[in-house]
């Protein structure tokens, strides 16, 4: 048995009754066992003083590709298809088993950095198991699967797959990593949208979503030229479509939601899909601001996510609930998106999302030990007096004020230093990465 003492902290728990206090949390192996004012556990193996320290839930982001980290700066200023059709698509293609994973550590060395503890992640068609072996190292909690693409215009050829080959080697995938590490890993089916998957595909995805009981994580009505596309050969909207196949249910992950008509709203709450919300990517590919306050007045569960670096270029949470907390005020007032509900989105919200609010997203005796410690000791974020501590967080702080990151008992993170990879090979091999993939399509240069 392992232990560890957090002492002398600002602890900010998100549990239901949202308190916040000076104390300190005691951790054997991966779980809280004590969490309190005043506790004294000296013989732990590893003590922390967090005098002057803010103990957070660890962020949890529900839409990420760490398959697409080392294309960051190829895809500026472009929207969705383009996006997709010029740029991402043929990097994919070009993809091979160690830029996979340099590419998936690359991402969690800057995920971890900014506080990230859990992600719901999607690769790309080939080499997904590269991807969880950088997962399994670097002790980030994950629920990650490989895309499926099995039909669309202008694929690469290296990602056009047969439907029952897609089929198979998910369900290979799940065999062998889901449940993971005592379930830090999960797996979960990854239909990329409804523009590349066959119907064939998605109703076989919807049956193996019941019979495994594992979550089907894919995009939706992120784009105004997708939802046409899955209009004019469907007849029915993303969210009436998915629905019909009977993929809507509490086990559906849906990236973005931009552009919903209320039969979709309606469709999403009451078969309790998850969306999240991605206002950097959607910023940046044009896509538009999704109505993200109506859907939390419906009492969606709405979480956050960055998605890739190549169409918002980091992954930082903290970037990310600023902008989920601004972008709103314009059309809704400037009570909207408050930095509490922000927070909640960025924590148990994403919990809740993942079907794991029973064990993270908030610091309570008997979860899960993820949890970030930060310093908010410097001129960005003074002065401190009476002013609350999540309004600090959500819009003055900076990943640069993450100091320590815990995930599952263990430090990961100290003092930002990351102890689970080596950054200056990770920086080297991405570097190596791209260039070489670059080579093998030197029409995107």
């Amino acid at each position: 048995m392992t232990t560890l003492f957090i002492k002398n902290a600002e602890i900010i728990t998100m549990n239901e009754n949202d308190e916040q206090f000076i104390g300190d949390i005691y951790i054997e192996n991966d779980i809280i066992k004590n969490i309190g004012k005043n506790l004294n556990y000296p013989h732990a193996d590893k003590v922390i003083d967090a005098t002057n320290r803010v103990v957070i839930p660890g962020f949890i982001q529900t839409h990420i590709h760490l398959c697409q980290t080392i294309f960051r700066g190829k895809g500026d200023d472009l929207e969705l298809m383009d996006w997709l059709k010029k740029r991402i698509w043929p990097l994919e293609a070009a993809h091979d088993e160690e830029s996979i994973y340099y590419s998936a550590l690359l991402g969690m060395g800057e995920l971890i950095q900014s506080g990230t503890t859990s992600i719901v992640d999607m690769e790309t068609v080939h080499h997904t198991d590269f991807a969880f072996q950088a997962i399994e190292q670097t002790g980030m909690r994950a629920l990650s699967g490989k895309v499926m693409m099995d039909k669309g215009n202008e694929v690469p050829k290296k990602l056009q797959e047969k439907t029952q080959d897609s089929l198979q080697q998910s369900v290979d995938l799940l065999e062998k990593w889901d449940k993971k590490d005592g379930g830090r890993i999960n797996y979960a089916f990854s239909p990329r949208f409804v523009v590349s998957c066959t119907e064939e595909l998605l109703k076989e995805v919807s049956r193996l979503s019941e019979k495994h009981q594992t979550y089907v994580h894919t995009h939706a009505s992120e784009n105004r030229g997708e939802i046409e596309i899955v209009e004019t050969e469907t007849g029915m909207k993303n969210i009436e479509y998915l629905d019909h196949l009977g993929l809507a249910n509490e086990r559906l992950i849906l990236a973005h939601c931009v552009w919903l008509n209320e039969a979709e709203k309606q469709i999403i709450q009451k078969k309790r899909v998850n969306v999240t919300h991605c206002p950097g990517s959607n910023l940046k590919l044009a896509s538009g601001l999704a109505e993200i306050p109506s859907l939390l007045d419906a009492h969606v569960c709405v979480s956050l996510g960055a998605d890739g670096a190549p169409c918002n270029n980091n992954l930082d949470m903290l970037n990310e609930m600023r902008l989920a907390a601004l972008i709103h005020k314009p059309v809704h007032g400037p009570t909207a998106m408050d930095a509490k509900t922000v927070f909640r989105m960025a924590t148990i919200g994403g919990a809740k999302a993942m079907g794991m609010e029973n064990d993270i997203g908030s610091l309570e005796i008997g979860k899960k030990a993820d949890l970030v410690i930060m310093n908010l000791n410097d001129f960005h974020m003074y002065p401190s007096y009476d002013v609350d501590t999540i309004s600090r967080i959500v819009y003055s702080s900076t990943r640069a004020d993450v100091e320590t990151t815990v995930i599952n008992g263990k430090v990961v993170m100290e003092n930002r230093i990351i102890k689970t990879l080596n950054k200056e090979i990770v920086l080297k091999e991405s570097n190596k990465s791209i260039r070489r993939l670059i080579n093998r399509i030197p029409e995107i240069r």
